[in-house]
């Protein structure tokens, strides 16, 4: 007998079963574990309810115990057979349990399987995401706060601009990433919601303790409507990719910087040799490739809110089509975490020429501060603007020197508040 769960008997093409079930065997690994999880609380609650006796949980229990640890030792996988990670599960306990296993499925549909198992993946992947985030937050802070008043230019149009400060570089980077945090939080609320007894989206007869179910598997709330919790697939994936995508770009633009600052050109910061590559013709070469893949993550997860988001112009109900917004989700979430795990790596290794930093620092940089002084002074602004265009090209390095220390003292840069950000990060 085969183990899927919808069949019936009869023959089914076997080009079109490769077709419809893809690789989402293989895509279920991931989610098996909180299958299992939110298989257990479904069962306890159809005890609650007297649809599974008392002795039944037991068996029912012991045996997902027994998937837990093979799960755990790595010999408990979905195979192609199984075609999804919720067959797999039903499978291995009919087969161990009999008649108790058949039981499991009473009260739900793949579809409410399905979703309660994306939701607890993606919260487990939003909480990983916020601690990557949070560790990255910190080394810049941290940053920030030893290399506070270290002078380097600050660009626009890839041009030098003002003077700047690596401190008001790097908390400019943390207070993104902060931002981005309120973002995965938001996500999280969307997540924390339970599915699980909405069945196929249009409910079930049976009166199932959703409300108990959702405490054990530690929602926040429930899914209401059961049409809702069926749209809601594919849309809150949306929103996780989104809010994963907002820390992408901060990271983005990090390794941006990073890119140039360790160019020849610019000299700025040079990475930890363990973090760079070799070429494999030009022996003086060590690349930065950490930082340019860094870069490159942000095009990936873009990507697959892109790939979800052409999947969801679709009627109420499910329909096969969300199947497919699986991969881009988990695709997504694993190259997000992976490169902000990098962060906290990447500013460990930073070593920076502050000389050269120093010496970029060219005299016509101080001209905006020349302006507002003599604004302050009485000249109307537009007036110092012009004089000071005419003046600037004229400052000798003696003239930029001295600037340079006068403007250097704290307070140069702004106040950094780097006791808010951290408050900030800490408050969340």
């Amino acid at each position: 007998m085969s183990g899927k769960l919808w069949d019936k008997g009869g023959v089914s093409d076997a080009e079109m079963m490769r077709y419809t079930a893809r690789d989402d065997w293989r895509l279920d690994q991931a989610l098996l574990p909180f299958d299992l999880r939110a298989t257990r609380a479904h069962v306890r609650g159809l005890a609650r309810i007297g649809v599974v006796s008392s002795d039944e949980l037991g068996t029912l229990e012991a045996g997902l115990d027994e998937l837990d640890e093979r799960y755990a030792s790595g010999d408990f996988q979905v195979t192609p057979a199984d075609e999804d990670c919720h067959s797999a599960i039903e499978a291995a306990l009919v087969s161990a349990l009999g008649e108790a296993g058949k039981k499991v499925h009473t009260g739900r549909s793949r579809n409410d399987q399905v979703l309660v198992a994306l939701r607890l993946f993606e919260k487990n992947a939003l909480d990983a995401l916020l601690d990557a985030t949070r560790s990255g937050a910190l080394a810049l802070l941290d940053l920030a706060e030893r290399e506070a008043m270290t002078p380097m230019p600050g660009y626009t149009h890839l041009q030098r601009a003002v003077p700047s400060s690596v401190g008001l570089w790097a908390a400019g980077v943390a207070e993104s990433l902060l931002d981005a945090r309120e973002a995965l939080h938001g996500a999280r609320a969307q997540c924390d919601r339970c599915p699980l007894g909405t069945a196929a989206g249009y409910g079930v007869n049976l009166t199932l303790d959703r409300e108990g179910v959702a405490r054990e598997l530690g929602f926040a709330d429930l899914c209401l409507n059961p049409v809702a919790a069926q749209a809601s697939r594919g849309a809150v994936e949306v929103a996780v990719l989104t809010a994963a995508w907002q820390v992408m770009t901060a990271i983005r633009r990090f390794a941006w910087d990073l890119s140039l600052f360790t160019t020849a050109e610019f000299a700025f910061v040079r990475l930890d040799e363990a973090l760079t590559t070799g070429s494999s013709i030009m022996p003086n070469k060590r690349n930065p490739d950490v930082v340019e893949l860094m870069r490159a993550a942000c095009g990936v997860v873009q990507g697959a809110i892109a790939e979800l988001m052409g999947m969801l112009s679709l009627p109420s109900g499910y329909q096969r089509d969300l199947q497919l917004t699986k991969a881009p989700l988990l695709r997504g979430l694993d190259e997000a975490l992976a490169t902000a795990r990098m962060v906290p790596r990447v500013v460990a290794g930073m070593t920076l020429d502050r000389e050269r930093m120093r010496a970029a620092l060219s005299p016509d940089c101080f001209a905006t501060d020349r302006a507002v002084e003599l604004a302050l002074a009485g000249v109307p602004f537009r007036d110092a603007y012009r004089q000071v265009a005419k003046e600037i090209a004229t400052l000798d390095a003696g003239d930029a020197d001295r600037s340079l220390r006068e403007r250097t003292s704290p307070g140069a840069c702004g106040d950094l508040r780097l006791d808010a950000l951290r408050a900030r990060l800490d408050g969340r």
